[in-house]
């Protein structure tokens, strides 16, 4: 990292990076989850939501990137090897062992929850004292967000389409 670059940082450094390198497992966890959920979703809407799942998995897959780059810039390595991913992780992996639509709706849902915590977390840490990573963390919990909202909206058109069956 350049000289000036960690200057401007106002906090430790290295609890930054052990924070982000938490965030990168989540993400590669994340991506694997959505990813693989796509493949196998089964059930009512198994189209809409395997396209809204695969559209997730490839926006987790950009920001594991952007952690990872900024990881880089700290003058930090992200983790190398997938199995770190589960002890680093703050947001676990809920395998799509169940792949009824309902199912990998719920579990996602709650994946985005934890990730719009963490992010949240980094936000309130770097708002003052770093700038870049906070804009960085800025732009992927907007998208945490959004992947809330999506995948509560899908939940429930499932849930009124069940219910209009009853």
């Amino acid at each position: 990292m350049g000289s000036k670059g960690r200057e401007i940082i106002g906090m430790d450094v290295e609890i930054l990076l052990d924070l982000l390198r938490r965030a990168y497992c989540d993400e590669w966890l994340a991506y694997h989850q959505y990813w693989l959920g796509a493949k196998l979703v089964k059930g009512p809407m198994k189209d809409a939501v395997g396209a809204e799942l695969l559209q997730h998995a490839t926006e987790e897959l950009l920001h594991a990137d952007m952690v990872a780059m900024r990881i880089i810039q700290l003058g930090g390595t992200p983790p190398t090897k997938p199995e770190d991913w589960y002890k680093l992780t703050n947001c676990g992996y809920d395998a799509p062992d169940d792949p009824f639509v309902k199912t990998l709706l719920v579990q996602n849902i709650k994946g985005e929850q934890c990730a719009i915590t963490t992010y949240k977390h980094l936000l309130d840490l770097t708002r003052e004292a770093d700038p870049v990573t906070y804009n960085m963390v800025l732009q992927i919990i907007q998208q945490e967000v959004e992947h809330e909202e999506d995948l509560q909206s899908l939940l429930e058109d499932f849930e009124l389409m069940i219910g209009a069956l009853k």
